[in-house]
Order: C-alpha cells, then sequence, then structure tokens
C-alpha cells in the first residue's frame, strides 16, 4: 500500500478560490521535492570523459567510459554507483628469456556524484636486450589502484619482479616474481638450462622454463568487463624464451620467432623474453573502464 506519510509533498498553498463544484479552478502549480527514492527515482546521472559508448546486455542498458590514457571523468549532475575495471601496465621481458608479467586487474563498484575524478593509465614496460626489462605502471581511478607487472629477470637482477603479476624468473633457476592479492598470478621460474619463466597473468601463473624451452606466459582473465556486450580478456603474462629462439608477449606460449614481441596495446599485457635477438619490445599499457546503467 502507498504510505502517503513517507512521502514530501509540496508544501505551496493552492490558490484555488472558487467553490468546491466550480468546473475551472487554480490548483498549485509547485513541484513536490521528493525525488530521491521517490515515486520518480533519483535524478539521472550526466558524465563525460573517455571514449563514450553505450550498448545493452540482457535488457539493460550501460554507458560506458573508456580511457586509454589518463585524463578526467567528470560528473556534472546526478549520482549512480559505477562499475569499474581498472588494469595497470604490463611488465618488459628480460634478456635472460624470462616474460614479462602482466599488470595487476581490479573489477568492482564505486559511487559516483557531481565532481571531477583523475584517471591515470599507466604505461607498459619495455623487453630490454641485456638486462631484466623494465616494469610497468600503476594505473587508478575512483580511489582504486592496481599494481604493474613485474619485469621479466636477466642480467644482474636474475628473479622476476613481484606485481600486479610477477615476471618470470631468468635462466638459470631463478625464481618468479610474486603476484599482488586478489590482481594476479605468479611469474614461473627460469629453467636449469636456457629457458626462462613466463610472466604470470590474471588467469593464471606463468609457467617454469625447462632445459631449452620458455615457460608459458601465464592466461589472461577471461569475462572481464568490457565496452560491449562481449567477452573481453585482459592481462595476460610474456611468454619466456628459450635455446635460439625468443618468445610471444601477451600470454602466448613459448616463441618461435627470431623476435621477441610486444603485447596489444591497452590490455595490460606483458612482453615477451630475449634470448639472443637484439628487439625491445613493449608490453601492454593499460585500460580504465567505467561504466553505469542508463
Amino acid at each position: 500500500m502507498f504510505r502517503q506519510d513517507r512521502t514530501n509533498p509540496s508544501t505551496a498553498i493552492s490558490n484555488w478560490r472558487g467553490r468546491h463544484d466550480t468546473p475551472k479552478a487554480w490548483p498549485s502549480t509547485a513541484t513536490s521535492t521528493w525525488l530521491n527514492g521517490g515515486l520518480f527515482g533519483a535524478a539521472a546521472m550526466t558524465a563525460f570523459g573517455g571514449i563514450i559508448t553505450q550498448y545493452e546486455d540482457s535488457g539493460t542498458t550501460y554507458r560506458v567510459h573508456t580511457f586509454r590514457g589518463s585524463g578526467k571523468f567528470f560528473v556534472s549532475s546526478g549520482s549512480a554507483d559505477v562499475d569499474y575495471l581498472i588494469v595497470a601496465g604490463g611488465g618488459g621481458g628480460g634478456e635472460g628469456s624470462s616474460g614479462g608479467g602482466a599488470g595487476g586487474v581490479l573489477t568492482g563498484t564505486a559511487a559516483a556524484s557531481a565532481g571531477t575524478y583523475t584517471i591515470t593509465v599507466g604505461t607498459g614496460g619495455q623487453t630490454k636486450n641485456g638486462s631484466e626489462g623494465t616494469s610497468g605502471v600503476d594505473s587508478s581511478a575512483l580511489s582504486v589502484t592496481a599494481t604493474a607487472g613485474g619485469y621479466g629477470g636477466g642480467g644482474s637482477n636474475d628473479a622476476g619482479e613481484a606485481g600486479g603479476s610477477g615476471g618470470g624468473g631468468g635462466r638459470g633457476s631463478y625464481a618468479g616474481g610474486s603476484a599482488a592479492a586478489g590482481q594476479g598470478n605468479a611469474g614461473g621460474t627460469g629453467g636449469s638450462g636456457t629457458g626462462g619463466g613466463g610472466g604470470g597473468g590474471k588467469g593464471g601463473a606463468g609457467a617454469a622454463g625447462s632445459t631449452n624451452d620458455g615457460g608459458v606466459g601465464g592466461t589472461a582473465g577471461t569475462g572481464l568487463m568490457g565496452i560491449t556486450a562481449s567477452t573481453v580478456s585482459y592481462a595476460g603474462g610474456g611468454g619466456g624464451a628459450g635455446s635460439g629462439t625468443d618468445a610471444a608477449g601477451g600470454g602466448a606460449g613459448a616463441g618461435s620467432g627470431e623476435d621477441a614481441t610486444g603485447a596489444t596495446p591497452n590490455t595490460g599485457s606483458g612482453s615477451g623474453g630475449l634470448y639472443s635477438t637484439t628487439g625491445e619490445p613493449f608490453a601492454g599499457a593499460g585500460i580504465v573502464i567505467i561504466r553505469y546503467t542508463v
């Protein structure tokens, strides 16, 4: 039953001056201030920033703000609970044949109201010749920070670096890097021979290297929120290199080509490890996605 005592009706007084049976009256034109949680719901949120798209999934319409680089999320009016996906930059592979770890991934819901929110999208690290790779950079939004991917071991730092997902350990049985809790997985241990460990990914740990073959990079996280209703994957670990071959980035297995490869941009994936070539590809930069129902 409708409870009138729980409303916030207009307090304006009607200026109707006629009799109760007068056909032409002057009812009050004041509008009730009962908006939030009332009969007509809260005011819709209006926001700007990033690449704005919209799609429908199972009868629900979502508006999406996608940030492929750092920027501002500006809410001009209203408020809403928004879903977020924050992916940090992936780590670079190492010359120790090790793959770079994927950037950390965080999802959740936060309250957004009128104001300006700073969005930081982390860049990816780089596979380096003759040394360990370089780390990725953190991504942050709505007071939440995803940790950058760890570099793959090599040179004077043969152990994989800890990160959102850990970098693979360098050849010679060096340990893979550990992962930030809830954001990714550890890198694989380097092999006793020439095979480097695979970098960790959101969907799984990097595999250990062997005598000759590099470890497979950890798989990407699947089913994560994207800019359409399609399933989107982010944050695969870079593959470890083996004897005579270098490795692919972004969760691929041990490389079979002559050059280590980089990762797909804005996926937060790690880049592949180096065995003997001079290529120095980059890991994937991160991404920030904010969506809400319309």
